[in-house]
């Protein structure tokens, strides 16, 4: 029997990818291999296309060009509900959350595109603040309290593959912890986890493997398990 190509476990697959906001070329050939059930992290200095790459995912970005495989699929042309609808989650850095609805309608808005997602009471069991808060405005919540909401909020749609942009700035150490807790869980559940972050020693011990953006380009590709061999280069390319 021939072996598999191990392309069977892969989640998303990008290459050659570039994008474009206006004339302003933002991403310069990304590679890279995400696989089911994996955390995987695009580190990097501010600037250097890690939100964009999230963005051009979901075909958020002006142009875009290369090759964007979701589930074994080319989704260049397709249309972001297309792309929600193949179980991409996608949580911005600036959160979204509607002020004028309460936590409990902001968790009920969006549709369920997918079976499989979260039940109010399992992520109310997951954000037990949100449940405490789940009558009160949005413009009530703290920065904490908002983010796990913005997070929960994809969860109960029936994404598989969530899409994770700075979910730990200007956050309390507390809440920082809190939300390590929850990304463990849910990789326990078996979700796929693409996270930009800023923080690495948030990073460093959740996620299965590395990529190093800068100036829209991958520059590094590091395991979990190389990380202190590599930490000298990490380092440089992270500016610390």
């Amino acid at each position: 029997m021939s072996q598999g190509t191990g392309r069977e476990y892969e989640q998303l697959r990008i290459s050659g990818l570039h994008a474009f906001y206006g004339e302003s070329h933002i991403l310069h050939g990304i590679d890279l291999v995400v696989n089911r059930g994996e955390l995987v992290t695009l580190l990097g200095r501010n600037g250097a296309g890690r939100s964009t790459t999230l963005k051009a995912i979901m075909n958020m970005v002006g142009r875009r060009t290369g090759s964007i495989m979701i589930n074994g699929e080319e989704t260049m042309s397709c249309a972001p509900h297309h792309i929600a609808r193949l179980g991409v989650g996608y949580c911005p850095e600036h959160r979204g959350i509607f002020s004028s609805l309460n936590v409990q309608e902001n968790l009920t808005l969006p549709p369920v595109v997918r079976s499989g997602g979260m039940s109010l009471e399992e992520i109310y069991t997951m954000f037990p603040n949100l449940y405490e808060r789940r009558f009160s405005q949005g413009t009530k919540l703290s920065g904490g309290e908002q983010q796990m909401l913005a997070m929960a909020r994809i969860l109960r749609t029936g994404a598989n593959m969530l899409l994770l942009d700075e979910i730990t700035e200007g956050l309390a150490p507390v809440i920082v912890e809190k939300l390590g807790d929850v990304l463990i869980a849910l990789k326990e559940k078996g979700l796929t986890i693409v996270l930009v972050e800023q923080n690495f020693h948030f990073a460093a011990p959740l996620a299965d493997r590395h990529y190093v953006v800068e100036h829209g380009q991958i520059m590094e590709e590091i395991r979990a398990d190389e990380l202190s061999a590599k930490q000298s280069v990490l380092n440089g390319y992270l500016g610390v």
